[in-house]
């Protein structure tokens, strides 16, 4: 065991609240954490004091007895911590209106706008700055915790966490392969407790390289469904899996930007039934999820919250008690997929206990998806450099590079469009970034 049997688990970002609560429950759900010490911080008072009240209510409600404490000092949360979990959006709506909005008066189209493309650019570039800040923090006052991040884009900011910050205790944490599995399973009437599975890629594009019942393999079946059904041939990651052999482990909607092929047509927009602009729509209901819970609160009514099945709770529980895991996690390349950048951010199956998480090697994958996660890792690459260098040619690069914006746009308005990014989000850059470079 490589921690105390009470951890402290540090929250930054603990506003989000309705993110912070399902975590909390996953904690409380195991007997060994529930009496975990719980530091949250925020810089909005008014959610923090929600995400706390939150949290006592949700350890009443699971039977715990953790020591909960909310910080407006980052440092503070912070001192000691074992595991600390990163989950901030920098600029909040505001930001992300800005990411769609001043694309969208140049013909960009963005569904999700939070990994690449314009939106992914100008959002990690637009965190660097925090996750630099952190990484100091968590350098000085924690060094020995683990860092869990679930912040986006994830392959830029652990790139960037890891190459400008020197920490070597991060792992990015998604749910996409999980529901993925659970929802093929679903599909192909075989209960998720039954399916073997290996996934491997990039963040939000990584690809299902086995899908097995005992010795069947359940491609075939998936294969006859299509086959069979229409609607099913209507969802972006579907057409995907048709073109290229293999099931991308993320939505139609994220699917569809990361490629050139589909937000640019129309025809491609109708038939696969592309939401543009859809993330938009989350943020405002994450905001009226966020009211409804802190109204709640304050009347003294009982939050109804399930587990989400989320990783960073299993692993804290399994580095806590040794209890052995797998799970994915998004780490440095470093030869685990070999025909990918060293220095990228990939997506594997991770080995979990008291020694920590342990990254397993899958092996090149088959070149056609390879060559997919070569142009990604390009673009995501060129994003930190621009910050890690304060070369604001780099984003204007980036942006050249990225598959949806190039298809879309001519090089001089793409430069055009960064140099609008860069003036619409101002000081949220760090001042290097914020020169205008014209086209």
């Amino acid at each position: 065991m490589t921690t105390s049997t009470t951890p402290k688990i540090s929250f930054i970002g603990a506003g989000s609240v309705v993110f912070t609560q399902g975590l909390l429950a996953d904690l409380f759900a195991f007997p060994e954490l529930r009496g975990a010490r719980i530091a949250l911080h925020d810089i909005d008072p008014e959610r923090l004091e929600t995400a706390v009240a939150a949290a006592r209510q949700i350890a009443q409600a699971r039977g715990a007895d953790p020591h909960i404490t909310a910080h407006a000092d980052r440092r503070a949360a912070l001192t000691g911590a074992d595991f600390v979990i990163n989950s901030v959006q920098v600029g909040m709506g505001e930001a992300t209106r800005t990411d769609f909005e001043v694309p969208a008066r140049f013909g960009v189209r963005q569904t999700i706008g939070d990994t690449l493309g314009i939106g992914g650019i100008f959002r990690g570039l637009r965190t660097f700055p925090l996750l630099k800040a952190l990484g100091e923090d968590i350098a000085e006052v924690c060094p020995d915790a683990w860092l869990l991040n679930y912040t986006n884009p994830m392959a830029m900011n652990v790139q960037y966490l890891v190459q400008a910050t020197g920490l070597t205790r991060v792992v990015g944490l998604c749910h996409s392969v999980h529901w993925t599995m659970h929802g093929l399973s679903e599909l192909v009437g075989v209960p998720f407790e039954e399916v073997t599975y290996r996934a491997a890629g990039v963040n939000h594009q990584a690809w299902v390289l086995e899908f097995r019942h005992g010795g069947t393999d359940l491609y075939a079946k998936l294969d006859a469904l299509i086959e069979q059904d229409a609607q099913l041939r209507r969802r972006t990651r579907v057409d995907m899996y048709r073109r290229l052999g293999y099931y991308p482990t993320e939505t139609s909607e994220h699917s569809a930007e990361y490629v050139p092929w589909y937000l640019h047509h129309d025809s491609e927009i109708d038939r696969l039934r592309l939401p543009v602009g859809a993330y938009l729509d989350i943020v405002a209901e994450n905001v009226a999820e966020y009211e409804r819970t802190r109204d709640a609160l304050a009347a003294g009514r009982t939050l109804q919250v399930e587990g989400t099945m989320e990783y960073a709770p299993q692993i804290i529980h399994s580095i806590v008690t040794g209890t052995p895991r797998t799970v994915y996690g998004n780490v440095p390349n470093r030869g685990l997929i070999g025909n990918l950048p060293s220095e990228g951010t990939v997506e594997v199956p991770c080995l979990v206990d008291d020694s920590g998480v342990q990254p397993t090697r899958t092996g090149p994958l088959p070149a056609q998806l390879a060559a997919l996660n070569r142009t990604y890792l390009s673009t995501t690459d060129l994003v930190v450099r621009a910050a890690r260098e304060d070369a604001p040619t780099f984003v204007r690069q980036a942006a050249m590079t990225d598959p949806a914006t190039a298809a879309t746009l001519s090089p001089d308005r793409i430069w055009e469009l960064c140099d609008a990014m860069v003036e619409a989000h101002g000081d949220r850059l760090q001042p290097g970034l914020r020169t205008l470079l014209g086209s």
